[in-house]
């Protein structure tokens, strides 16, 4: 399924991606020169490090992951997503025990999109305020 709608292409990834998990629509929406500019540093910028963000930190330790988007913003070739992605906090999250509540982790994330497929992303996210709480109630 391929969109010229870039709002489309980022709501493709919310759904199947960090919802669903989804490696083969991961692989099929994420341009061969794609760098996530929002990494700590240039060595983690590629695609399989943002596969690794959803695959082995956040769906192992959300049940019910959801998505939610708030707004989107097509500016050109670039969307800006508002959205809330949260789930009950049931397994290992950053080596945080599991609470067994329901967590949520606020993002804003700017995405250039090229022939339906992510090239650039940027993002700022609560994930490290979520983490601090956490690590305050243990």
């Amino acid at each position: 399924m391929h969109s010229d709608n870039p709002k489309l292409v980022v709501l493709r990834f919310n759904r199947e991606v960090i919802e669903g998990g989804n490696r083969a629509s991961f692989d099929a929406l994420m341009a061969p020169d794609f760098v996530n500019w929002s990494a700590p540093d240039a060595s983690l910028r590629g695609a399989e490090n943002m596969w690794k963000t959803f695959d082995s930190v956040l769906r192992p330790a959300f049940d019910g992951l959801r998505v939610e988007i708030h707004d989107q913003l097509l500016d050109g070739d670039k969307v800006a997503t508002r959205k809330t992605i949260s789930g009950k906090h049931t397994g290992l999250l950053l080596g945080i025990e599991p609470i067994g509540q329901p967590l949520s982790i606020d993002v804003i994330d700017i995405v250039r999109v090229r022939d339906g497929q992510y090239v650039e992303h940027w993002g700022i996210n609560t994930l490290a305020a979520v983490i601090a709480q956490l690590r305050g109630s243990e």
